[in-house]
Order: C-alpha cells, then structure tokens, then sequence
C-alpha cells in the first residue's frame, strides 16, 4: 500500500534531473527515497517528478525528444518552474569510446570532470569551416559547480579504497521494484560484451550472433561485473555516433570518454554534471540489449553522489537560474511579462537576432521559448 506523498513548495527543491528517455527515466525514479505530490507550473510544457533522494528534495524531468536543443528548452522550463534549484545531473546511456588508456566496458558509467582543454563536455559537431577548408571547434562549455567538483573527487577516493556502490543500489531497487528486472535493468547475462575491431562491420540483425567473434579485440577478464567509473571528456552532437572509425577520430582528437546528444545543450548555462551508462560501443554493432542496465547504473551512481552531499552545502550555492542572469535583459524576461502585448512582443524578440547558428543550443531554446510565449500577443 502507497503512503500518500508529502506536498512541499517549490522553493523547497535544489537538486534538478533531467533524463533523455523513459528507459533512463525508470531507474531515477525508482532510486528515489521518497515520491512528492506533484506542484502546478505557470506552463504544462515539462513533465515533472518530484521526490527526496537522500538529503535532497530534486526535480526530475524527462525530455520530450532527444538532443542538444531538447535538452535546453527543457532545462529552461525547469529553472523558470523551479528557481530555487542550484544545480542538475544529466543522467542517462551513452556511447563508450574505450581505449588502451581507459578500459571502458558496457554498463560502466562515464561522468563529465573538467580537464586541461574542455570543462567536461565537448560539443564536437559546433564550429566553423576555415580558408582552408579544415573544421575547427569554435566555444568552450561551462565546468559543472564547485560543490560536485568537490564532491565527485571524494567519491572517487571513497571509491578507491572500498569500491562503489553501484551493486549495492540496483540490488536495493530490484527488491523494492521487482517488475524492473523484467524489463532489463540487470546485468544482461546472455548478451555478451564484444568490442569488435573498427574495421569490422556489423553483419546485421539486432544483436551481434552472427557477428565473426573471431573479430571481437581481447581484452583482460574483469573479477566480477561490479561497474567502473570513469572521469573525463564527454562528447555531445545532435547526431547519433554509430562508426567506429568517427569514434576513434574522435577519441584521438578530443580525448574523449563517452558520447551522446544532449550535454552541449545543458552546459553553456545550466551548472551541471553529465552521468552516463556505457550502453554501446559508437560503432556498427550498436544495439538496445545494454540499454536499460546502463540507464539502471548511472542512476546509480547518481544517488551516491547525491548521498555524500550535505543539504547545507548546496543550499549554500549560488541558484543555477543565476547564470541567466548575467544575459543582458534576460531575467526579466525569464521570471515575468511587462506592458502591454505589443510591446511584450517586440522586446521579447529583440532580444535575439532572426539567424542564431552561433548561439549556445540554450539561447536558441530561448529563443523558440518565448516565441512560443509571445505568439499569442
């Protein structure tokens, strides 16, 4: 029997998820300690749950569609619904890009940490075409906030010396939601984890059978299937990877981890850590098998990051709404009309030129955003 849920204020939430899909929406909710009532909106354009993980009331949120745009009209809504949060996870599957250096497995989570050269996300389809006819990477993505930089380095010394608790977690939640592990949120025992050769093609079909296994790299057995954590570069675009000739490029080029399609829209603007289950490989083989066991990870990982953060540290950080702040005639818009409709109207659009191919994904959601809003004035 459900015990009726609390219904607090909207100002009593200062942790913000958001998830791309309802496979990596599933394992969130069910990592939750405690569900909230539900709270009205100035705008029914997000779909909300509402919860306690650990020490933290947090606002979760799924995307309505996947990519770098989605993701930030979504984010945009959220602090606009919600303005006491201070920062949020991006929480969902991505595609790993292992290496020699960086022995990334399926259903291992790879978490976005600043490096010399990128704040933890690169968006690696942004640029411009030089005279000579090269592509060059033009902007640099926002470092996620102190206080998970702070944190996510204890938990990875936590981690070093007594292991994660990613098992622990996903045991709890398949107790508590049995149904979960009919639907795949476990570690898929009969679908083997094969990282083929880049030069080899997929032979078809869903699953990697009739694949050549003699094309399959060796790699070293693990002692058991506890997942890894990996810190670094994730790569975003609004275009799925599935070749491992681009991956490796990429890899090579960037450094990067893990890719995926909705960071680069999060990270000019919203503080941010990107968590990601490795459900695929990039390349040809890519399939679904991995899917909701990778979702079931980075949520996860997600709750024990959370775990280790005391409430008075984060209410002690700057709102992330904040960072709209700083955009010249922004907040006002952001928290509320003035005059009237006409008027509303051309300011609004004022704001933003016509054309905003070099505008962050966040300012062309903006953008559309209060379009949207105003095209009734």
């Amino acid at each position: 029997m459900e015990h009726p849920r609390r219904r607090l204020n909207h100002d009593d939430y200062t942790v913000a998820c958001i998830c791309p899909m309802g496979v990596e929406l599933a394992p969130v909710i069910a990592m939750l300690d405690e569900m909230h009532e539900l709270l009205p909106t100035s705008r029914d354009m997000n779909s909300y749950t509402l919860g306690r993980m650990g020490a933290h009331n947090i606002v979760i949120a799924v995307m309505p569609e996947i990519g770098n745009n989605s993701a930030a009209t979504v984010a945009t809504q959220l602090l606009n619904d919600f303005t006491s949060i201070r920062f949020g996870l991006l929480v969902g599957i991505g595609g790993g890009v292992p290496s020699d250096e960086d022995d990334i497995r399926l259903g291992d989570v790879v978490v976005s940490k600043p490096t010399a050269t990128f704040g933890g996300v690169v968006q690696f389809d942004k640029g411009k075409i030089n005279s000579n006819g090269q592509f060059e990477r033009t902007g640099a993505l926002k470092e996620p906030p102190a206080v998970l930089m702070a944190n996510m380095q204890s938990l990875d010394a936590q981690h070093r010396i007594y292991g994660n608790k990613i098992s622990k977690y996903l045991s709890d939640v398949l107790r508590r939601f049995p149904n979960l592990e009919e639907q795949g949120y476990v570690y898929p025992v009969m679908e083997r984890d094969q990282l083929f050769e880049a030069s080899y093609i997929h032979k078809g079909g869903k699953t990697c059978q009739t694949c050549d296994e003699s094309k399959a790299v060796k790699r070293a057995s693990r002692r058991n299937t506890t997942p890894r954590i990996h810190y670094g570069t994730i790569g975003s675009a609004n275009e799925v990877v599935k070749d491992s000739k681009t991956r490796d490029k990429l890899r090579k080029d960037l450094g990067i981890l893990c890719v995926e399609m909705e960071a680069a829209g999060l990270m000019n603007e919203f503080s941010c850590v990107v968590i990601r289950g490795i459900c695929d490989y990039a390349d040809s083989h890519k399939n679904k098998s991995w899917q909701p066991y990778a979702a079931a990870t980075a949520a996860a990982y997600a709750k024990e990051l959370l775990s280790i953060i005391p409430a008075q540290e984060i209410v002690a950080t700057t709102n992330a709404a904040d960072d709209l702040r700083g955009m010249p005639n922004l907040q006002s818009q952001v928290y509320g009309f003035s005059g009237d409709a006409v008027s509303c109207r051309v300011v609004k659009l004022s704001m933003f030129p016509p054309s905003c191919k070099n505008f962050s994904p966040l300012i062309n959601a903006l953008r559309d955003y209060y379009v949207h809003l105003t095209s009734a004035c």
